[in-house]
């Protein structure tokens, strides 16, 4: 079985495309022959060792997958063989098959493409997550999202407004500024590069500050870190909740005094976690995202795709930052 793996601790220029054994479905398991495979910013981290989870070598990654049931193990209810499915797997989707069991498995809507499947479960079930569970968003609230045109940021754009939001997108370029728009962000702050000295910072508040209004944003949902992190909390309204959801501009040193006088709450967002901790709660929030992407309100954006001996180029696009979407491998 082909498979792009990680044989060093590196970049993406250490994978290789190499052999697995074929995989059996232990009891409560199913093997899924992918067709799929969405590229993630922890694909930059697992292959680098800087990830929480640290698999052993030789292994594929890729944390989510469509593709069909190919085989089914002892207990298995629910599923066939042929069915077209979505799931999450943590790593290991870089392959021609994987083994999984049933717990983060869905069956995909049938109006949804493998592309598209590959692309939902981590941006939208994280979205989803922190803007419901984390950020108690109610109708009504205005969100700023930063990184508004990745596949993580389009996603807290779509569901923001699906939950009833006004929604202000941070971006570095107007072309990102345009993807925000069309996700259907209400307005867009253009921020420059980092890193920010003291006026520099200051004024990237004052960027966020007017797009916001008197009243300061009730959400940032904060997919980028750095040296953004801190003019966002600038502009946030009282008693309002500020998302920790990912790094890519480096982790962010926040003034804890800022805290206290919005009277903030800085929450972060670990949907892998909460996944395993809360797998009731995680599903019904999946199978609402399908409701809602047949009722034409989130779509995933898939903006490239790649063979799977090209995944790594994949892995370093979105680790340069220069993604816009999601990129998908196709198998």
């Amino acid at each position: 079985m082909k498979a792009l793996l990680s044989t060093a601790t590196g970049g993406p220029e250490t994978l290789v495309l190499g052999d697995l054994p074929e995989p059996v479905a232990g009891p409560g398991q199913v093997v899924v022959a992918v067709k799929a495979c969405s590229i993630n910013f922890p694909d930059t981290l697992i292959i680098e060792d800087r990830y929480q989870f640290k698999p052993p070598r030789p292994f594929a990654p890729g944390g989510e997958i469509a593709g069909l049931v190919d085989s089914i193990g002892e207990g298995v209810t629910g599923f066939a063989v042929g069915d077209r499915v979505l799931a999450g797997c943590g790593n290991g989707g870089l392959s021609e098959k994987i083994v999984l069991g049933t717990h983060n498995l869905y069956k995909m809507p049938d109006e949804m493409s493998f592309e598209e499947g590959a692309s939902l479960l981590m941006t939208y079930g994280t979205s989803a997550h922190a803007l419901k569970d984390r950020g108690r968003m109610k109708p009504g609230e205005s969100v700023l999202v930063l990184g508004g045109a990745g596949g993580i940021g389009i996603s807290a754009i779509e569901l923001a407004k699906a939950y009833g939001g006004r929604v202000v997108a941070g971006v570095s370029s107007e072309a990102k500024a345009q993807v925000a728009r069309e996700a259907g962000a209400d307005d867009v702050v253009i921020y420059p590069y980092q890193p920010f000295d003291k006026d520099q910072s200051k004024a990237v508040a004052e960027m966020f500050k007017a797009a916001a209004g008197p009243n300061g944003f009730d959400i940032v949902y904060d997919t980028v870190g750095g040296d953004y992190s801190e003019p966002a909390v600038r502009s946030i309204a009282w008693e309002g909740r500020f998302l920790v959801v990912g790094f890519p501009a480096g982790i962010a040193k926040l003034p804890l005094n800022l805290t206290l006088l919005k009277s903030c709450d800085v929450c972060g967002v670990f949907w892998g976690a909460y996944t395993a901790r809360e797998p009731e709660k995680n599903r019904a929030n999946i199978m609402e995202l399908f409701e809602l992407y047949k009722a034409g309100k989130i779509k995933p954006r898939v903006s490239e795709t790649f063979p799977l001996e090209r995944g790594g180029e994949a892995i370093a696009k979105l680790g340069n930052r220069e993604a816009v979407g999601k990129l998908v491998v196709t198998i």
